[in-house]
């Protein structure tokens, strides 16, 4: 069914852009077995504008619809996505042109590699190494926006006490259960995207909690939140493995002498944020 959207808009030098109300598109992530990301990218069309190139699903937004909605319904219609399995991470304006044309690329995560029904619209469709995206022949509007669109992979190191601490939950009659409840629900929303404090996006596969004291009892078992039990100071534990960190690290906590603590090169996140993914 055509929308109020499909058709072109022009600009005052006469260049035309697709969608009468600007265009929209997706990027989905999932993780391979491994834990790294992939990117669901369609191979368009002979026939289509810049067909034969590699680019995100998506297209024009109908005058009633949010960016977003335009976003997963174009990419429902040409990869048969599960639109319930997509989680939408962030938004991003990644074109602009005189006269008010926009495409917005909206950021986005499922929990596994979904499967994919193709349309007219695409040649193949396929779930491709984050890190070999870049080596693809992309759409030029895509290849332009994807070094401000891709991840980097982040270590996290996790505060547990002032996460915990953090909301007055009664969490102190039950620590090691509380801590239980708390790793297996941040178990459940991982691997995901997240925004950086630079404006730039973030590959999470795993969160490492420290614990210390009676919440080293906790049961937690799961590999995305694997557990360092601290023999003294969980501070002192967290600033030593953000100390020999190797890749981009952040430490979620608020506590102001940890964080004096931390290497510059370390990220320092709030408990809100984290707890934030939960809500």
């Amino acid at each position: 069914m055509r929308g109020d959207g499909d058709g072109w808009s022009t600009t005052p030098d006469g260049v035309r852009h697709w969608g009468r109300h600007g265009a929209a598109g997706l990027l989905l992530r999932a993780p391979l077995p491994d834990g790294s990301a992939a990117v669901l990218l369609q191979h368009r069309a002979a026939w289509s504008h810049q067909g034969g190139t590699w680019a995100l699903p998506g297209g024009a937004r109908d005058s009633h619809e949010t960016t977003v909605h335009a976003a997963v319904r174009e990419a429902q219609e040409e990869t048969g996505i599960d639109v319930d399995a997509v989680q939408v991470r962030a938004e991003r304006v990644t074109s602009s042109v005189a006269g008010g044309w926009t495409y917005t690329t909206v950021v986005a995560d499922a929990e596994k590699i979904l499967a994919l029904v193709p349309n007219g619209e695409s040649t193949e469709l396929r779930w491709v190494p984050e890190a070999d995206v870049a080596h693809m022949p992309l759409h030029p509007g895509f290849a332009a926006a994807w070094p401000g669109l891709r991840t980097t992979e982040v270590r996290v190191l996790l505060d547990t006490a002032n996460v915990l601490g953090s909301r007055p939950t009664g969490w102190w009659r039950d620590r090691a259960g509380a801590t239980t409840e708390l790793l297996d629900r941040l178990a459940q929303v991982l691997p995901r995207t997240i925004e950086l404090p630079d404006g730039g996006f973030g590959w999470l596969p795993r969160v490492e909690a420290v614990l210390e004291g009676r919440a080293r009892d906790a049961g937690h078992r799961d590999a995305r939140v694997p557990v360092h039990a601290a023999d003294g100071s969980g501070d002192d534990e967290l600033a030593r493995l953000a100390a020999h960190a190797g890749a981009l690290t952040a430490v979620v906590t608020a506590d102001r002498g940890l964080r004096g603590r931390l290497p510059d090169s370390v990220l320092a996140l709030s408990p809100s944020t984290v707890l934030g993914w939960l809500d």
